[in-house]
């Protein structure tokens, strides 16, 4: 929002603090304007919130999609056992 920081960088990862320096930059002229929040501050809050909300709904995601595949290989390993019965008997 046309200010400029220094930010402590590791080398070689210059690119990817460019690129969500980008973002965020981004996310907050978007808040910005849709001109319901007021204030540099509370821009700042309003896109921390937001990219807090898309990072915790991801890993939501990710866990039930976790959650979900060791269920599918648990009903797999029961239907192998269950194959392997058949063909004993």
């Amino acid at each position: 929002m046309d200010k400029d920081y220094r930010v402590a960088c590791p080398p070689g990862e210059e690119e990817i603090l460019k690129a969500s320096a980008d973002f965020l930059n981004n996310k907050l002229k978007e808040i910005r304007g849709r001109g319901s929040v007021i204030g540099t501050e509370r821009i700042a809050i309003m896109a921390a919130l937001n990219l807090a909300h898309e990072l915790l709904s991801s890993k939501e995601y990710e866990n039930s999609f976790n959650d979900l595949g060791s269920r599918v290989a648990n009903l797999q390993e029961k239907i192998n056992l269950a194959l392997n019965e058949i063909e004993v008997t």
